[in-house]
């Protein structure tokens, strides 16, 4: 049997398109940013600024917002690893050295409550985007410069968290109760659709990136339950606030690599 495409090592190989074709010329956004998987807390944000990317979903629009002094740039990077990798790229086109993404996850052991903040550490590699920007490996490790800044804001903020691997996934409803209970066995606290493709960009590209989840869904029972995570309006806007403070917290200023392809 051949090797499956995802195994393939071109990784040394420069694209045929690159993100800086695509992106508005001209254009800069601020160096630091929130990839915030909130829609209706993106559209409230004060913006003193908005442009727009463009992809066949029609124009996309990326908020400026000032935060302690600095400017900082939202986006609403869509759903799921294909896609906010693709924005992510924008991003990192248009500027952005550090981001800091913020989003719901579901919940694989009974103690994460809903609400309840997840700083990834890892993540599982189980969708293809990542496999394109980084080595095959079935975990890959977060940033520590962003689980710092995280962490650091969450302990200013005296905010409850826990630091833990997510398990990344394309097949929301292929996740079966076998495979639950394999990925809490290999240490995943929550599964989500973007951690572990947005590090290996962030990484390939060379920029810091942070993580932040809460507890939504949950998986851990014999039943799944919704347990309105999606309605949960105060605890998301909260961590849209914890994420950007983290955004000024994270240096952009000893970046691990020269961006690639930029």
């Amino acid at each position: 049997m051949d090797a499956l495409p995802l195994s393939e090592d071109d990784l040394a190989d420069p694209g045929v398109l690159e993100p800086h074709r695509v992106v508005p010329r001209r254009l800069r956004l601020p160096e630091a940013a929130v990839l915030c998987f909130f829609p209706e807390v993106v559209a409230a944000v004060p913006a003193v600024r908005t442009v727009h990317l463009t992809s066949e979903l029609g124009p996309w629009p990326v908020h400026e917002i000032e935060r302690d002094g600095r400017r900082l740039a939202v986006i609403q990077p869509g759903v799921g690893a294909p896609l906010s990798a693709i924005f992510l790229e924008e991003l990192i086109a248009l500027g952005v050295r550090a981001a800091v993404a913020v989003g719901g996850a579901g919940s694989l052991v009974p103690e994460l409550t809903v609400g309840h903040a997840v700083v990834v550490d890892s993540a599982l590699r189980d969708e293809g985007t990542s496999f394109h920007y980084l080595p095959a490996a079935r975990v890959v490790e977060a940033d520590p410069a962003g689980v710092a800044a995280l962490t650091a804001t969450l302990d200013t903020a005296d905010v409850p968290y826990v630091t833990a691997r997510a398990w990344t996934t394309d097949g929301v409803f292929r996740e079966t109760r076998g495979r639950v209970a394999r990925r809490v066995a290999e240490g995943c606290a929550v599964v989500d659709m973007e951690a572990s493709a947005l590090i290996a960009v962030a990484r390939y590209r060379g920029i810091r990136l942070a993580h932040l989840l809460f507890a939504g869904d949950s998986l851990a029972g014999d039943e799944w339950e919704h347990r309105g995570w999606t309605t949960a309006a105060e605890i998301r806007a909260a961590l849209f606030e914890l994420a950007a403070d983290a955004a000024v917290r994270l240096d952009v200023q000893d970046v691990p690599a020269a961006h690639r392809g930029s």
